[in-house]
């Protein structure tokens, strides 16, 4: 049975004696008790709220529906819930809860403000573009290629529902994008123009062309002939009169409106109230407090230092020229390149027993959950990232997955391969997402929550480890190391380039051009991506630092004291929170040390 906030406020109050000077009738239930009381309801709520959230984890119980995230009414509640919850934590007295309460305590808080503050900037009149939309997901959804599950009828029987919600969905977001268009609210119009395709592609005319017929051509052997055949009509009828009607509406308008009314600029400075809209996502992406110009110098700061690292490498192989020269040759080389799409997938699946032995030697603490590599499908690839990671349940129901992109093999060196692997799976996404989610000792909410710098910060120092853990042996591995840290560090200055400082698509793509190993297809997929998602790509390199200047001084504190095994299991099990605790955090921990 849930229980309501208002019950746990009243427990809370008992025991305070609230408003009165008689001692507490009830006092059984502790400050720690009701927090968890209260952690406990809203996750409940908010998976009500968010069926999708409940599916990504394994829970199924609203596998029927979706949310239309984007209507004044989910948004509305979402809010009220955010300010209701708020207020409940902020009766609870925080000085008296332990440690790990505290943690959450403060977790939780800092979730439900930056959700409150950045309901005044208008993210729900541009809901779709190129690198995140409902109708690229859906897809990956309906298809069986991700979380929702095509093993039973009532497997089944539920998608047909939630393909019903996402008809709704998509005229909600159709909407949207008319009113931002009237407030002056638009997503740039190169990144349409590249979303627009990938929607075509599943407006057939033959059910069997479908993504979406997949799971009829997969059904399950034991299925019932008579639940085979009506499910199988009832798939035919969805995907032809509901599902393909919903991509060939918001196809429509796109081409038929919005393009002409989409922004020629690419940066988020140039919406309403733009500056004030990067900074706030400047401070969430990287939970600091630090200002979009102080990112950017950091950025041509790493940039420089690495560039030198790259000279050594080059001397180590005996490559005469200047740097622009190495990187020419380390982009066209045809050693450095696989003939076939399959050749890149296998390489990476060659490399999972490998690294995971060897991450033995720095690690103590594994995920139990099984892990897998798959081939970003084709529907998507050509506006997909490198790699991507996408968790698995920690009933083991679902595989982790490391998506790699195998789309135009020239821009796919194999020299980048084994820092994307360490990033990606193991010991980076892999570790760092299912040790966090296994750990049953944290509240719900903090085992499937997460902070972008935390988790990226954590991906690109696991890249870092490849020497210590014993990877990059061979030299242009390491280049495609400290490729893959330089680009990191590119994107600092870009995507404040980009959202803060004006400079355009053409500037981007120079300077990428410029500064690293980067083929034209990668660039523009990548600096496409910085415009679609602004202050995402900050996080990597200033959780990186952050995660690295904290290992650095617990060395030196601890010395002969210090275990390295010890210390990647202290910044994992307590999972992802803000750089400023994870700070505090290890702190307390080398001070436990030194007694």
């Amino acid at each position: 049975m849930k229980l309501r906030l208002s019950a746990v406020l009243a427990a809370v109050c008992l025991v305070a004696a609230c408003g009165s000077e008689e001692p507490a009738v009830i006092d059984t239930v502790d400050g720690g008790t009701a927090l968890h009381a209260l952690f406990d309801e809203h996750f409940e709520r908010n998976l009500e709220l968010n069926p999708l959230r409940a599916t990504f984890i394994g829970d199924y119980r609203y596998n029927d529906r979706m949310a239309n995230s984007n209507s004044p009414e989910y948004r509305a509640a979402a809010e009220a819930m955010d300010e209701e919850f708020l207020q409940g934590l902020l009766e609870i007295d925080r000085s008296q809860l332990g440690y790990q309460d505290q943690l959450s305590y403060d977790i939780f808080r800092i979730n439900r403000e930056q959700s409150l503050e950045g309901n005044q900037f208008p993210s729900h009149l541009q809901p779709i573009n190129q690198f995140y939309s409902i109708t690229n997901f859906f897809v990956q959804l309906g298809s069986g290629a991700s979380a929702h599950r095509f093993k039973t009828v009532k497997d089944y029987e539920d998608f047909l529902s939630r393909a019903d919600d996402f008809s709704e969905i998509i005229d909600q977001i159709v909407s949207n994008m008319k009113e931002g268009m009237q407030a002056g609210v638009t997503q740039p119009r190169i990144l349409m123009a590249k979303l627009q395709p990938q929607i075509d592609a599943h407006v057939v005319d033959n059910v069997e062309d479908s993504n979406f017929y997949t799971p009829v051509r997969n059904m399950p052997e034991d299925f019932s002939a008579e639940d085979r055949e009506r499910l199988t009509a009832a798939y035919e009828d969805k995907i032809m009169n509901t599902i393909v009607p919903a991509y060939q509406r918001v196809s429509n308008f796109i081409g038929d409106d919005y393009l002409d009314n989409a922004r020629e600029t690419v940066g988020l400075y140039a919406q309403p109230n733009g500056v004030s809209w990067y900074e706030y996502m400047v401070r969430v992406r990287t939970t600091t407090d630090m200002t979009p110009e102080e990112v950017h110098q950091v950025g041509v700061d790493e940039v420089a230092r690495i560039h030198g690292e790259m000279h050594s490498v080059m001397e180590e192989v005996g490559f005469e020229g200047d740097l622009k020269d190495f990187f020419e040759y380390m982009n066209t080389d045809p050693q450095f390149f696989f003939d076939e799409p399959e050749q890149l997938i296998q390489g990476y699946r060659d490399m999972s027993d490998h690294i995971a032995g060897l991450s033995e030697d720095l690690f103590e603490i594994f995920p139990e959950t099984e892990f897998e590599v798959r081939r970003v499908e084709p529907f998507r690839e050509k506006s997909a990232s490198g790699g991507s990671y996408q968790a698995g349940t920690p009933d083991g129901a679902r595989p982790g997955v490391f998506y790699a992109n195998a789309y135009d093999l020239s821009a796919r060196p194999n020299w980048a391969m084994e820092s994307l692997y360490l990033h990606e799976a193991i010991p980076g996404h892999h570790f760092q997402i299912m040790i966090q989610r296994e750990n049953e000792d944290l509240p719900n909410f903090r085992r499937f929550g997460g902070f972008t710098a935390f988790s990226e910060g954590w991906g690109l120092y696991a890249e870092s480890l490849g020497k210590e853990i014993g990877v990059y042996t061979d030299p242009y591995q390491y280049f495609g190391g400290l490729n893959a840290e330089l680009w990191r560090s590119i994107r600092l200055v870009v995507d404040t380039g980009i959202h803060a400082k004006g400079w355009s698509r053409q500037q981007v793509l120079d300077y990428m051009y410029e500064n690293s190993a980067v083929a034209e297809a990668r660039a523009v997929s990548e600096a496409e991506r910085f415009m679609a998602i602004p202050g995402q790509a900050l996080a990597y390199k200033v959780g990186q630092l952050k995660i690295r200047a904290i290992r650095d001084g617990a060395e030196a504190r601890l010395g002969d004291k210090f275990d390295v095994k010890t210390f990647h299991t202290e910044v994992l099990r307590d999972g992802a929170m803000p750089l400023s605790m994870l700070e505090s955090k290890i702190d307390r921990w080398i001070e436990s040390q030194l007694m």
